[in-house]
């Protein structure tokens, strides 16, 4: 997994946007022709083109995908947790500016499908020609690279202009799009974007993308937390009761309140929590208790720990995953982009290492060992009983598989 710099993933300062499309236009062409560009663009791009050849998209005219209903899209709203309050957001920060700029704004979730379209009423007629309407699929194996796609698979913010759209239909437009995180889980939502034609875009609308997108996880934080803060009121009376150790944790693991334990603001949580006991990295077995909203959970007396298989899976663009598969249960933690990297080197050099050896992996910085500590620090808090340090690894004595 290669991780951009920010300054990957807009055009560079100063650059004439006419000049850089031709140059661009001859690179795309050798590119879907199999051949190597004399000059390529932006290396997201060139990545990002390389993924869609490889799909079989149609440099011409994209992939066959209809709009899905009416009703489809509306069962999407509701659920692609984008709350009213962050899409207030969104709209009241984007859609001002591309009405009187000649935009449009696209939301869309998690699987790249349109939810909302606000916004200049004539781009919206030239968006439909394209096939830009509510219900489309926007992603990278459907419509090739483009700012919604290519955030969604990057998990950054990204401006694609003009022929970097690797369908030649959309070489008229220019797209920025960042994505939206839950900040439950750090799982990607969906990714709001602003979308028209190449010669009216500004150079700061990425920018601002960003930062509407920022205020709208904010809200979505907002909202967590008061959910909290319902829960640690109920935890309170409850805890006061017990003897021992014992939390309380909303459903994505984030500690409402506890006693006896030391502070720590989440733990890892099984997929399903369908039985009164489940093996967790950090206390072993514990009993479980539901909570309106919550789950009270109490570790049970520490026994031998059971063999286990470990899997990093970073198939799923977005959607990194460590699985753990022991006799007595299996549980599966969603990662973040970094903490996926991280994982994934550690699966694949069991001997370990330094700090400064997975600096020099992750950001071709050796001297960044404090980020690294630090990211370490997070992991080893999560997974105490899977990892070791000095040199950082996975224990000896587990199974362990990468799967890309």
């Amino acid at each position: 997994m290669r991780t951009h710099r920010l300054d990957e993933t807009a055009l560079p300062v100063a650059t004439d946007p006419r000049q850089y499309a031709r140059v661009v236009a001859r690179a795309h062409d050798a590119v879907v022709s199999g051949c190597r560009p004399a000059v390529s663009p932006r290396q997201l791009i060139v990545e990002s083109w390389h993924r869609a050849r490889s799909q079989g998209v149609n440099p011409d005219h994209g992939a066959e995908s209809r709009p899905v209903s009416a009703g489809e899209v509306e069962r999407r709203r509701v659920t692609c947790g984008i709350t009213d309050d962050a899409l207030l957001v969104l709209r009241g920060g984007l859609v001002p500016a591309a009405e009187s700029g000649g935009h449009i704004v696209v939301i869309v979730d998690v699987e790249g499908r349109v939810l909302w379209r606000d916004g200049h009423p004539g781009v919206f007629r030239q968006a439909d020609r394209l096939g830009f309407v509510e219900g489309a699929c926007w992603l990278e194996n459907t419509v090739g690279t483009n700012a919604i796609g290519t955030a969604l698979v990057e998990g950054v913010p990204v401006q694609v202009q003009s022929a970097e759209h690797y369908v030649r239909s959309h070489h008229a437009w220019t797209c920025a799009a960042a994505p939206i995180r839950d900040p439950r889980d750090g799982l990607l939502l969906g990714a709001v974007d602003v979308s028209g034609p190449a010669g009216t875009m500004h150079p700061s609308t990425l920018a601002l993308v960003r930062a509407v997108a920022g205020l709208a996880e904010a809200k979505l934080r907002d909202a967590h937390r008061t959910r909290l803060d319902r829960l640690r009121a109920v935890a309170a009376p409850l805890l006061a009761k017990i003897d021992g150790q014992a939390l309380v944790v909303d459903p994505n693991g984030w500690v409402a309140a506890s006693t006896g334990l030391p502070p720590m603001d989440r733990i890892a949580l099984p997929d399903r929590l369908d039985s009164q006991e489940a093996w967790l990295p950090a206390f072993g077995a514990c009993s479980l208790e539901p909570l309106p909203e919550g789950i009270l959970l109490r570790p049970c007396a520490p026994d031998a720990p059971s063999a286990a298989r470990v899997v990093v899976d970073v198939r799923r663009s977005g959607r990194p995953a460590l699985t753990v598969h022991r006799t007595s249960g299996n549980w599966t933690y969603r990662l973040s982009g970094r903490h996926a990297e991280i994982l994934l080197d550690l699966a694949e050099n069991r001997a370990g290492r330094t700090a400064a050896e997975l600096a020099e992996q992750l950001f071709g910085d050796r001297t960044r060992t404090i980020t690294v500590r630090a990211e370490m620090s997070r992991l080893r808090k999560r997974f105490g009983d899977l990892l070791d340090h000095r040199p950082y690894r996975f224990l000896a004595d587990l199974d362990v598989t990468a799967v890309r």
